[in-house]
């Protein structure tokens, strides 16, 4: 007896699957591909039904489309874009009410920014960091312990920090993949692990409910392994996909206090 197999048109997207799972599928004699199967737009989150595809171009290198969907994401879902640290943490302080939580998540590949005080490779406890409250040290308010792709999968902040180290670089129009191992970087060849990388990104900039502010380091010319090309290629092309940078925000803020202040009584 001959069956069916039902699956979403979108499986056969390399966002889900890979080369050797397509041509499985493929074989598949009786394969009905039926597009009202995808589970399209999070239950979860009630603000960012967009945010996924944004990521997703964004990821994707499909600037035009970034552009476009990030156009529609920022009137309820604010997404920032900084270089300093402690605005970050500023930023996401300030944005959350009474018990929305917040925290900064980071890919597990993501080895140098430890001169930031975010260290990946630091286990972190899991229950104390989601639940705990603001006066206890290991908990996602503190800002201090940093959260990866494997901790944070399936589950959701209200604001988040997404911290980009040097693991994931675009550079001439495409991304480049890296691993830290010793005390260099590495390229990633295989394309498993590229898609790897790159999806442990799409986790970490899917993870907010309510709005978040992607840290990009600024580089540094006294240490080789956080060169500035790393990190400011990146940058740059976040920022041409139109992400409004925080510190312009509140440099604009606080000209308009002085002004304020300025007034006459």
């Amino acid at each position: 007896m001959s069956r069916a197999v039902y699956v979403s048109g979108s499986l056969m997207d390399s966002e889900y699957t890979d080369v050797l799972t397509q041509d499985g599928l493929s074989s598949i004699r009786h394969l009905d591909q039926r597009q009202d199967l995808h589970l399209a737009t999070s239950i979860r989150s009630f603000r960012a039904e967009s945010v996924s595809a944004f990521v997703k171009a964004l990821l994707d290198g499909a600037e035009n489309s970034a552009r476009q969907l990030l156009g529609r994401v920022l009137s309820t879902f604010p997404v920032l874009l900084t270089r300093n640290l402690q605005s970050a943490k500023r930023w996401l302080r300030q944005k959350a009410r009474g018990t929305e939580r917040y925290g900064i998540i980071a890919s597990s590949e993501a080895q140098r920014l430890k001169p930031f005080g975010l260290n990946v490779k630091t286990e972190i406890d899991p229950v104390n960091w989601f639940l705990s409250g603001k006066t206890d040290i290991r908990s996602s308010y503190y800002l201090e312990d940093v959260a990866t792709e494997f901790q944070i999968q399936g589950l959701e902040l209200d604001w988040t920090c997404v911290a980009w180290d040097g693991d994931l670089r675009f550079h001439q129009g495409r991304w480049e993949y890296h691993c830290f191992r010793g005390t260099r970087w590495q390229t990633i060849g295989q394309d498993a692990n590229q898609k790897y990388l790159k999806n442990a990104y799409r986790v970490l900039l899917t993870r907010a409910r309510q709005g978040m502010v992607i840290f990009v380091p600024e580089g540094c010319t006294r240490d080789h392994t956080r060169r500035r090309e790393y990190y400011d290629h990146t940058y740059d092309y976040l920022k041409s996909l139109g992400i409004p940078e925080l510190n312009a925000q509140q440099s604009h803020a606080s000209a308009a206090l002085r002004r304020v202040g300025d007034a006459p009584r």
